[in-house]
């Protein structure tokens, strides 16, 4: 009862096969790695593409800063 021998899993992908068609079951892959593919390219859609570094940040801060004492 616990789990499958690699025998049984041939024999059910073997069923599979047979029941459905290999080419359905190309299909079925090629829209399963479609649709995984779009989540990814969605996923690093969403993040930042440049970041800047600290030093960058303090610069960008300081200038704002003197151009405030200035006015």
């Amino acid at each position: 009862m616990g789990a499958f021998s690699i025998w049984q899993l041939i024999v059910v992908l073997v069923i599979v096969a047979l029941v459905f068609g290999t080419k359905k079951l190309r299909n079925f892959g090629g829209d399963l790695g479609g649709a995984v593919k779009g989540f990814k390219d969605a996923i690093n859609a969403e993040k930042p593409t440049a970041t800047l570094d600290s030093t960058e940040i303090t610069q960008n801060m300081d200038s704002k800063v003197t151009h405030k004492e200035n006015q």
